[in-house]
């Protein structure tokens, strides 16, 4: 997993997870299951997360 420095960025890619685009915004899914883990409701990307196409 990436770790997090507190300056608002992330030290590397976090691993396993990839993230879709919905229409009620960013969904996070786990690569290796495909199964759906978590939501943002506030419209932006989750960060240091791969973007699905």
């Amino acid at each position: 997993m990436a770790k997090n420095t507190g300056n608002n960025h992330r030290k590397g890619a976090v691993t396993g997870r990839s993230q879709v685009r919905t229409p009620s915004g960013w969904t996070k899914r786990d690569t290796g299951s495909g199964r759906f883990m978590d939501g943002k409701a506030n419209g932006k990307p989750f960060k240091g997360v791969r973007r699905e196409a």
